[in-house]
């Protein structure tokens, strides 16, 4: 008897065989999902994991061998069945022999698909993944890791409590997201998320981010200022590269976080705040205690709960997955008719090192996107793109630049748009603060209605 609703997820590039295929296993009571190219498939599987896969052999772009070898690679024990012509009997043989399921000679006999399919789905157990609805808070992390679906479990349950939580991982790894999905599927949803970069501005100006100034309490606080904390109220702030927070403003997050209460530069009345705290770090806290440059009282505050996230390296089954939702996010974005990966030149991603995380692979497949001519990314795309990821001075000066904007759009924030005043914080003369605002596309127009 066959198992209710089990889900299969079938494969091809010709409409008719999609159409018979899904009539076929809808008859017999299988929930039934289709994907006209693997390409598409892999993105849906980034998504949720049916029972079983059926594909065709033989389809442009990315064919059924390298779906499967995609698939394998993230999830070895799903089933996948391969339909082949009789001229290509000896290709789906082998493919037997590297762990396809099974496979059906075209025109096939729909009872032997049905009993093929029974097969399957009994091995692979009958399991269902969550599918969207639930699972709203951390559509953003496309993972098939079981280390980082633990984490996701664990950080669900976290996020109906009000527990500081400190995320720990390398740069690139998704501290961000995992903030973010965390403040979702908590009560304070529907509230501001506000995100700073504790590492990323200066410590004269990062005390006036967080906690706010009122009109006149240093040079060029041309008004009154809510810092990020006012901002977030009923929300969460996310404190990323907390490691990076100089010794004072320690001591004044600590007193926030014990007082649930902040007191903006140039006053000496407090204001009461309602924010959950989250905080991430790449350095290693401990030692920065032992160091002296971190306080071991703010730690535990802060680390009441803690996860951490694996590289990149440390979870590979998810570099195919990844890398197939960027090339379709990128793909709308530059236009181009790309069908997806070589199985080459996927190989090539998942072997590789990744020293930058999801973040380089992500960077990585945008230039290979950007640089491609065929309809398909090849190894050659690949190896170019991965020599320019680790030129040391690309990284660099594209950290740079994203700096000097958020730098230069905190002083006309401050300065309520003023040029003048903001080019003295700055100790630059005003025609060089313009040609920086210019570089930047920053018009000081915009920031005076703030």
């Amino acid at each position: 008897m066959t198992m209710s609703k089990a889900r299969i997820l079938i494969v091809d590039d010709d409409p008719d065989l999609l159409r018979l295929l899904t009539y076929r296993l809808e008859g017999a009571d299988y929930t039934v999902e289709s994907a006209d190219s693997a390409e598409r498939a892999l993105a849906r599987l980034s998504v949720a994991i049916p029972q079983v896969v059926i594909t065709d052999l033989r389809m442009s772009g990315m064919d059924g061998m390298a779906l499967f070898e995609n698939i394998h690679k993230s999830n070895p024990a799903l089933p996948v069945i391969i339909l082949t012509a009789h001229g290509t009997i000896p290709d789906a043989v082998a493919a037997t022999q590297r762990g396809v399921f099974g496979y059906l000679t075209k025109p096939f006999d729909s009872k032997d698909l049905l009993q093929l399919v029974e097969k399957a789905v009994s091995l692979s157990g009958g399991r269902t993944d969550k599918v969207n609805g639930e699972a709203d808070w951390r559509v953003e992390i496309i993972t098939r890791s079981l280390a980082v679906e633990s984490i996701l479990g664990k950080a669900k349950l976290v996020a109906g409590s009000d527990a500081s939580v400190l995320v720990r991982g390398e740069s690139g790894t998704g501290k961000d997201l995992l903030a973010r999905a965390i403040h979702k599927a908590s009560p304070r949803a529907a509230k501001p998320f506000v995100a700073i970069n504790c590492g990323a501005i200066p410590e004269q100006l990062l005390e006036s981010e967080l906690f706010g100034h009122m009109r006149g309490s240093f040079t060029g606080a041309a008004r009154d200022y809510k810092g990020l904390f006012q901002s977030a109220e009923g929300g969460t702030v996310f404190l990323d590269e907390i490691g990076d927070m100089p010794l004072p403003l320690q001591v004044k997050l600590l007193r926030v976080l014990q007082d649930k209460e902040i007191r903006p530069i140039g006053t000496t009345q407090t204001i009461p705040v309602d924010v959950r705290i989250i905080s991430a770090t790449h350095r290693n806290l401990e030692e920065a205690i032992k160091a002296g440059s971190f306080r071991e009282d703010l730690y535990y505050r802060l680390n009441v709960v803690s996860f951490a996230l694996p590289a990149l390296s440390e979870r590979r089954e998810d570099i195919p997955v990844l890398a197939t939702h960027f090339l379709n996010q990128l793909v709308s974005r530059y236009k181009k008719p790309l069908n997806g990966f070589a199985s080459e030149a996927m190989e090539i991603l998942v072997k590789s090192a990744w020293p930058g995380n999801v973040r380089e692979l992500y960077n990585v497949v945008e230039q290979a996107v950007a640089l491609s001519t065929t309809s398909i990314i090849t190894p050659a795309l690949v190896d170019s793109a991965m020599r320019g990821q680790s030129a040391e001075l690309s990284s660099f000066e594209s950290a740079r630049s994203e700096f000097e904007r958020d730098y230069l759009a905190k002083l006309l924030k401050i300065t309520g748009g003023n040029v003048t005043q903001a080019a003295k914080l700055a100790k630059r003369n005003r025609t060089e603060f313009y040609k920086l605002l210019q570089r930047h596309h920053l018009d000081p127009k915009l920031f005076k209605a703030l």
